[in-house]
This record gives structure tokens, sequence and C-alpha cells, in this order.
């Protein structure tokens, strides 16, 4: 999938996408960070059910993963294709062109989904990521939009605590901080940096604050979109545990 600010653009190289296309495959859609010093999700503590969860969470997303590998190494083998062994495997480039088109699809692309926070996510409908998705969640247009959706709940609240004058005066500290005046001026700072920054400026005790009620809030918002994506999702478990236990199943005898 393809991110753009107003209109659909490479994000990666050709050469990039079919080098790394073992791993690409299996991404899924992009989640989107507004600014550099979004840190990451809150963790429960070792052995909370929020841990437990996440960590049954992992394994469902693993299952999947591996489902739709599956499949997608099906799917080209059918054309006569297979991923390449290695991301640093040499490909000719009438083979990389090829490659490519039958994983990703063709130009143009059919699915696009502008977010809350102004960027637009955009996908093929062919290709053999698509029909893998397709085969595995019943509707990959629903999925689509659920996916992204899903993913990107987190960027939303982040971008709606912006608006907060506690969250915009800890902000420019953490600039300051980050990139002091004439000092050199990066487009992301040093990770260390802006984790300590983070901490100086108060801005990782302003996010704690303020993120887990936007959060919620994003998650009432896109409810619908929400119950999509566990309603596919739980499909295409059960689809993948159909093809762990019989590898050589057909297309068309998934469940609906």
């Amino acid at each position: 999938m393809r991110l753009a600010p107003r209109r659909a653009t490479r994000f990666a190289s050709r050469r990039v996408l079919l080098t790394a296309a073992a791993a690409l495959v299996l991404a899924g859609c992009a989640t989107v960070r507004p600014d550099p010093a979004a840190p990451p999700g809150p963790a429960g503590a070792a052995g909370s059910p929020a841990a437990a969860s996440a960590v049954v969470r992992q394994q469902q997303d693993r299952v999947l993963k591996s489902a739709e590998q599956q499949l997608v190494v099906s799917c080209l083998g059918a054309q006569g294709l297979a991923l390449p062994p290695s991301a640093a495997a040499p490909h000719a480039p009438a083979a990389d062109i090829r490659l490519q088109a039958a994983l990703f699809g063709a130009d143009p692309r059919e699915l696009s989904l502008t977010l809350a926070t102004g960027l637009t996510v955009t996908a093929n409908s062919d290709g053999c990521v698509a029909t893998a998705r397709a085969e595995l969640y019943g509707d990959q247009h629903r999925w689509f939009r659920a996916q992204v959706t899903v993913d990107n709940l987190r960027a939303e609240a982040q971008a709606r605590m912006k608006d907060d004058p506690a969250h915009r005066a800890a902000l420019d500290r953490w600039i300051r901080c980050a990139a002091p005046a004439g000092g050199p001026r990066t487009g992301r700072p040093d990770p260390a940096v802006a984790d300590r920054c983070t901490r100086e400026s108060g801005l990782a005790d302003v996010r704690a604050r303020l993120e887990p009620a936007e959060l919620a809030t994003v998650r009432t918002l896109h409810r619908d979109q929400v119950a999509t994506y566990e309603q596919l999702r739980a499909r295409a478990l059960l689809r993948a545990a159909e093809l762990s236990a019989n590898p050589t199943q057909k297309k068309g005898n998934s469940p609906s």
C-alpha cells in the first residue's frame, strides 16, 4: 500500500520493493506517525491481562502472515514466478517489472482512503497480494478500509492531541530541545536525543495523560470500521486454520 499527502505517489523505488518483497507482502497497511517524537503505544505489565492479550494478538498476526505468504507464493507459482530468496538477490530489470506487477498489480490503483489526518492510502485490487487478502478476508475492499482505519487510529489520536494547549507548549519545548537555535536541523533527530527531549520537555507526561482519552474517542468515531476489522480478522483466522490443516486446499472453499 502507498501513502500520499493528497494524491497517490510512490514512497519506495521498484528495486527496494522487490528486493524486500518477502517482507513487504506481509507488512499490511502502513501506520502513520505524524511527528518524530511520537512514542509507541502503552504496554501492559508482564503477566497482566493486557500483556496476555497482546501476546495472543501477536500469535494471531503470525498465523495470518504465514497464511498470506502461502497464498501469495501459490499465486506467483501459478504464473511461473517466486519471491526473491533474499534482499540481496540480484534481479534482471524485466523480471523485476514482471514480479512487481504480479505482486502488487498494475496502476491505476483502485483502492483509496483519505484519513482524518489528511493522508491518503492507496492500493491495487489486483496482484497476488490483493488476491491473497481477498481469499483470507473475504472482501478486500471492506478489509482495506477497515485495516487502514484501524492501523491509523493512534496517529489520528496523536493529531487530535495537538489542539491541546498543554501539548502545544510541551511540543514547543521538545522542538527547542531536539533542534536548538543555531544547531543543525534535520528531518528527524537521533532517536536517543528525541527520547531524552520527550522526557525533559514533559511531552511524555502530557501524552500519557491525553492519549488514552483521544484514542477512546477515535475508536468510537470509527466504531463501524473497528467492528468490521474484528469481524474480517476472525474470518481470516478461520481461513488460515483451514489452509494450515490442508495446504493444497483449492480457493473457493473458504468460510463466508
